[in-house]
């Protein structure tokens, strides 16, 4: 067969692989998104049990200062994230207004 004729053939089935990775991508960043927003909380539902066990005050106090660093980052990571996950999907003019902060109560 022809090399042009292979590029016939093929492109179809290069289409249905980047739905595929597309669909991919975009199932990730959901996981990743519900994941950074639940860790905080089990950090700060973690301190909160080790105050109310009086046990170590200060390791409490670490941890709920630890779920607000991780609420930050994660709005950062996950910007990024949703943002190469847009250009994965061929969106060149992949820039974004949206403000993320209230994903994660910040």
């Amino acid at each position: 067969m022809a090399p042009a004729l292979w590029g016939l053939l093929l492109v179809p089935l290069w289409g249905k692989q980047m739905e595929t990775e597309d669909n991919v991508i975009d199932e990730l960043v959901r996981e990743i998104a519900g994941l950074i927003h639940e860790y905080p909380k089990v950090l700060e539902r973690r301190a909160a049990d080790i105050h109310a066990s009086g046990k170590d005050p200060e390791l409490a106090q670490t941890l709920v200062k630890a779920a607000d660093t991780m609420r930050d980052s994660g709005n950062l990571y996950l910007t990024w994230a949703r943002h190469y996950a847009s250009v994965a999907a061929g969106n060149t003019d992949a820039t974004s207004d949206e403000d993320e902060t209230e994903d994660f109560d910040v």
